[in-house]
């Protein structure tokens, strides 16, 4: 990715939501929870129903970002990290591309909200 790109898109707003605010969304459908930790991270566990992207592919080739953006293009997108701060920026770096994205902190914050945390999906 160009790194203008990641440089512009840190000046664009994206929402920050808890995971009480979008829960209920994630469990209807309406939006998709995703992990944009790195694959070494996950292995700790994921929030339940996570889909597993790494920021490192979204700022890089987009070998797996790429083909999901394509089939998902108007659905919400809720992302999470180890602390908040790649879902921050995964965030700003989507809705300066037109996606509908959102900071909802970290894996923590859902562990804390009652979501359950599994085991993570097989790495492909």
């Amino acid at each position: 990715m160009n790194y203008f790109k990641i440089i512009k898109a840190m000046f664009i707003a994206a929402p920050c939501l808890t995971p009480a605010e979008s829960s209920s969304r994630i469990r209807s459908g309406d939006a998709l929870l995703i992990d944009v930790r790195e694959a070494s991270e996950w292995d700790g566990g994921v929030a339940q129903d996570a889909i597993q992207l790494a920021f490192s592919d979204l700022t890089g080739k987009r070998t797996q970002w790429g083909p999901f953006l394509a089939q998902h293009a108007e659905r919400e997108l809720v992302l999470y990290c180890g602390a908040g701060v790649r879902a921050s920026m995964a965030a700003r770096l989507l809705v300066n591309e037109g996606f509908r994205a959102s900071n909802a902190g970290s894996l923590r914050d859902w562990a804390e909200a009652g979501w359950l945390v599994v085991p993570p999906a097989p790495h492909t």
